[in-house]
């Protein structure tokens, strides 16, 4: 159903914590690289970030398990088991091969006005769009899809305080009780990777469902929920004004311009148009496709993997297997 309220409120942590990663640690909020160097190449740019992601689930599960998506049952059978393997390695692979996926690509590219990130979203999102509608979407029951519903006060609550911390600990408490060194930004990754979680239960993104629902204006609307439309307006929209108002630059006629708080110098990406070939192209669609198929990718994989187990060990081999490839 459409959560207007979750969602903005949702989108407004994922824009905090990937705006506030790349300012106070130099560093774009990638999970699908994150999650790959973390399980083949762990170190300590990588781990906290996951790590931290993997804690969002407690104050969740403690605090607001309403938020908590109520998700199908893990794969026992051999079908469901190799089903659930391959979507695992199509995320492994396309990512790998598009170099990123929805956190990096679409709510981090975008908003720095990445040509690359611009084109991979055109194509993973078209993509799943097309893969979703043929694969069927599930209906939400009696009420059309498009039916706001809204946050019992106590959820409200939660989700409004976990905001509002959020925003006094990265711009407040961050740039004063932490000073420019490796720990610091082990620490603020850690603090981001909650947060991102955090943003994933309380928009709706963790919820394979809800996205699978929002590619359903094609055939049957219905089964059109618009929330995730709000994570453009509420996640990409402010990272898109902060980066132009603040654009991270290194020297600027021979003087120090602006860095990080946290970090000697920007890590970004500095693959451009030119660098694009068939593998980008190719590991894109495939993302798309996997996403289309199960409304399952990187981050919300790693929520699930902590609530379901068995489905998360499935998943991570064949995403591990997919990037080996």
């Amino acid at each position: 159903m459409f959560t207007p309220i979750n969602t903005s409120l949702g989108a407004i942590l994922l824009f905090q914590s990937s705006s506030s990663l790349l300012f106070h640690n130099g560093s774009v909020f990638g999970i699908s690289s994150l999650l790959s160097g973390c399980l083949l190449n762990p170190n300590r740019d990588n781990v906290p970030i996951i790590a931290g992601l993997m804690s969002s689930v407690l104050p969740v599960y403690l605090l607001a398990p309403s938020l908590i998506p109520n998700y199908v049952a893990p794969p026992y059978s051999l079908a469901s088991v190799a089903v659930t393997m391959g979507v695992g390695f199509l995320l492994g692979w396309g990512t790998k091969n598009g170099h990123g996926c929805t956190s990096g690509h679409m709510l981090c590219g975008i908003s720095r006005l990445s040509s690359r990130s611009f084109i991979a979203t055109a194509l993973f999102f078209t993509s799943a769009l097309i893969t979703a509608n043929f694969a069927g979407i599930p209906s939400c029951g009696p009420d059309p899809c498009y039916t706001p519903v809204y946050p019992s006060a106590h959820e409200l609550i939660f989700m409004g305080g976990a905001v509002l911390l959020s925003s006094i600990t990265n711009d407040l408490v961050i740039p004063k009780a932490l000073k420019r060194s490796h720990m610091a930004r082990v620490i603020f990754s850690f603090l981001a990777g909650l947060e991102f979680g955090l943003g994933l239960f309380i928009s709706g993104m963790a919820d394979p469902l809800k996205v699978l629902r929002f590619f359903a204006f094609l055939m049957d609307i219905s089964r059109f929920d618009p929330s995730l439309a709000l994570i453009m307006v509420f996640g990409i929209g402010p990272s898109l004004v902060k980066f132009c108002s603040q654009k991270p630059v290194q020297v600027v006629e021979g003087k120090i311009g602006l860095i990080p708080t946290l970090a000697e110098r920007w890590s970004l990406p500095t693959a451009t148009v030119a660098d694009i070939d068939w593998r980008f192209v190719a590991g894109s669609v495939t993302f798309g496709i996997a996403w289309g198929l199960k409304g399952v990718c990187p981050g919300p994989a790693i929520l699930r993997a902590i609530i379901q187990p068995t489905w998360g060990f499935v998943t991570m081999s064949g995403f591990v297997l997919g990037n080996l490839v």
